[in-house]
């Protein structure tokens, strides 16, 4: 056993006793979900753009599982709340959203494509929020920014491990590689969710009393939307990712017709931001003690219309690394600052993970 306790510069909360396997079951969690919570994740778009499927038709699936997946997270982060069953709550949506990627792999038609997306997007919105409260249930407030960091630093690292894979595995067997590649993923992800001791897990802890104490009555969407400070944030984070997540896509799409690799090019393209976005979340913790949350918040946000303007003005495969270089930067940061601004948000609501989606 060991006590996760430390002088770590953030706000002060009981050090939580928490067994080495669980731990070390929270980062192989992070690690494999780095391609189990997504399915096809980036390679979707570059995968149907060679199977003839339009940029417009595209950016459709996009648009709808991304406001299908807005609108399910409150209601998937609530569930959280009032549930004991977390490590359930990321197991079963792990195994449909692999089912789900893998019939759209293997029938690529209009049905199958759009009925897997809204699949995913409906069930993936309840692995974030139930990953957040479960690592608050595991290690508590005080340790709880430094841990983000860490399933941050084991998620783009298993990210990166997964892209590189699959560009070894397409190289080598082609696309049916693929199949075998997801399915190795999604039980990694079941075996590391088997590790955890639900033992540890403070289920009041995990939705944002303090210590096991607080109102349970209090209505989710009352706090989510009286708070202004959680208000702003998402206004914030929604024009955040309206103008960045459709980058990496645009980009992915024209290079894999171009090349015609989608899933190779998609790798690479994706493999330079998760590389910076490992720097970046070892980095995070400490320039949140030296500058400040909200200075590091605004750095992430600045990184984005500097990558708008490289991508919108250099030509050739080549600007891929200084615009996914920012995507790591952007993205990255906000990745771990979002979670932690949020669980000081709404401390002691009892409703952390209702706005929680890392």
């Amino acid at each position: 056993m060991t006590v996760a306790s430390a002088a770590t510069g953030f706000p002060s909360g009981s050090p939580r006793l928490v067994s080495d396997r669980s731990l070390v079951g929270l980062a192989v969690l992070n690690f494999f979900l780095a391609d189990a919570r997504d399915g096809l994740g980036p390679f979707l778009d570059a995968f149907l753009a060679t199977q003839g499927w339009s940029t417009l038709t595209l950016g459709w699936i996009a648009t709808v599982g991304g406001l299908i997946g807005l609108m399910a997270t409150p209601l998937c982060g609530a569930l959280v709340d009032g549930s004991t069953w977390k490590r359930a709550l990321i197991a079963v949506p792990v195994v449909l959203v692999t089912a789900a990627a893998l019939v759209t792999l293997l029938v690529p038609s209009v049905p199958f494509v759009w009925g897997g997306q809204i699949l995913t997007a409906v069930v993936g919105a309840v692995i974030g929020p139930a990953l957040a409260g479960l690592t608050l249930g595991l290690v508590g407030e005080r340790l709880f920014a430094r841990q983000i960091a860490r399933n941050e630093i084991w998620n783009h690292a298993g990210n990166f491990a997964s892209l590189f894979a699959v560009f070894l595995i397409v190289s080598v067997f082609g696309q049916a590689g693929i199949v075998w590649l997801m399915v190795a993923t999604a039980f990694g992800a079941l075996a590391a969710v088997a590790a955890i001791d639900p033992a540890h897990i403070d289920h009041k802890v995990a939705r944002g009393l303090d210590d096991g104490a607080g109102k349970e009555d209090v209505s989710g969407f009352d706090v989510l939307l009286k708070s202004r400070g959680l208000v702003l944030l998402a206004l914030v984070l929604l024009i955040f990712h309206f103008g960045n997540a459709p980058m990496s896509r645009l980009i992915a799409q024209q290079f894999s017709v171009e090349l015609g690799t989608p899933f190779r090019t998609t790798a690479i393209i994706t493999g330079v931001s998760q590389l910076a976005m490992i720097v970046v979340a070892a980095a995070t913790p400490l320039l949140i003690r030296r500058v400040g949350l909200s200075t590091v918040f605004l750095v992430g946000l600045l990184a984005l219309p500097l990558r708008g303007l490289l991508a919108g003005t250099l030509d050739g495969f080549w600007t891929i690394y200084p615009v996914q270089v920012l995507d790591g930067v952007g993205a990255g940061l906000l990745g771990i600052v979002t979670p932690v601004a949020v669980e000081r948000i709404l401390k002691g609501s009892g409703r952390f993970t209702s706005a929680s989606r890392p």
